[in-house]
């Protein structure tokens, strides 16, 4: 069983690799980007999307530098990733008791 310092510690680290990793992110296309275009199908992909997305391409917007957009991304992806995760944890822990 995973005590607070443990989470806090994860946290952290997955924090530290999200602004630090994420600045060393590759630009060139994903692995479903480019099985479309080897396949022909990427533009159908292009358009308007149905949701438009708060980070769009992994860089926060209105930041100025390329690779701090990138890891402000990162960082605010992670928030809101733990924050989710821990909100259904507690969730699930108030329900068993």
């Amino acid at each position: 069983m995973m005590n607070k310092k443990d989470i806090i510690t994860g946290f952290v680290i997955a924090l530290v690799l999200a602004g630090v990793i994420s600045i060393f992110a590759s630009s060139w296309p994903d692995g479903l980007e480019k099985v479309a275009e080897k396949l022909n199908f990427l533009e159908k992909g292009e358009g308007e999307p149905a949701l438009t997305s708060p980070i769009p391409d992994y860089a926060m917007p209105g930041v100025g530098n390329e690779k701090l957009a990138t890891s402000v991304a990162g960082i605010i992806g992670t928030l809101i990733v733990f924050g989710f995760s821990y909100g259904i944890a507690m969730l699930i822990k108030q329900r068993k008791s």
